[in-house]
């Protein structure tokens, strides 16, 4: 009986253990929180994107969208995070510089437009309409100020906007709150904005492009999960959503 008792003591003693070194192989796999930094303009896909995501992987996707320049020069720094995803390779690149990036992939293209508000109340059809409007565009330090400069520098444009905005959806909002007649943003959030503006578009801007970066972070309290963030990001269904949302492919 002592055998019985004792062979039993130690079934028990295994079965616990075993259950210890489950829950260790576990964490670093599905479960837990992603933690997210990236372009303000991939706002809307990026948390449509998350909803497959988190169902799959049982895990919760927290985002801090803002300007690259900012999100990158904050990584760089040491901030935490899992994940960057920049709108233009010059800012992924401070990250790199600072030694705090993984593999990095490009995922997505993207072209500025011309946003006015609902029915174009100031008559804007094109570049040249700007001298005689209200008009807005970003910041020259961050991505989409860079390309809406390009583009302006390409058609010759003189026209000064009335403010610059720290990133595109600050310049979009200017737009659908009325305050300006017109903006200068990427395709996609006239895109994600639908009824709310009417975009025009600028010939030629495709040959202006911006380029997304997407990278794992050397600071990731979970590399694995945010590895599959990036794949699923890359993966031929993420990409369909992104260009279902007005992306361009890589």
């Amino acid at each position: 009986m002592r055998r019985l008792a004792v062979l039993a003591l130690l079934l028990l003693l295994a079965a616990c253990g075993g259950g210890d070194d489950g829950a260790a192989a576990g964490a670093g796999g599905d479960g837990g929180t992603l933690t997210v930094l990236a372009a303000a303009s991939l706002t809307d896909v990026f948390d449509e994107l998350a909803g497959p995501f988190e169902e799959e992987h049982d895990a919760d996707v927290i985002f801090s969208f803002d300007s690259s320049t900012n999100l990158a020069g904050q990584v760089a720094d040491g901030a935490p995070g899992d994940v960057l995803a920049t709108a233009d390779e010059a800012s992924m690149q401070l990250a790199e510089d600072a030694g705090v990036t993984g593999e990095v992939e490009t995922f997505a293209t993207n072209v500025v437009t011309i946003v006015v508000p609902t029915g174009n109340p100031a008559g804007i059809e094109s570049l040249d309409d700007l001298a005689d409007a209200t008009w807005v565009r970003c910041s020259d330090e961050v991505p989409c100020g860079k390309v809406a400069l390009a583009v302006l520098d390409a058609n010759g444009v003189t026209a000064e906007p009335v403010s610059l905005e720290e990133d595109v959806r600050a310049t979009l909002d200017k737009v659908v709150s009325g305050e300006a007649d017109a903006g200068l943003v990427y395709a996609t959030d006239a895109v994600a904005a639908a009824d709310a503006v009417d975009a025009v578009e600028i010939p030629g801007a495709e040959d202006e492009p911006t380029s997304y970066l997407v990278t794992t972070l050397a600071q990731s309290e979970d590399p694995d999960l945010a590895a599959d963030w990036v794949a699923w990001v890359t993966s031929t269904e993420g990409q369909a959503i992104l260009r279902d949302a007005g992306f361009g492919s890589p």
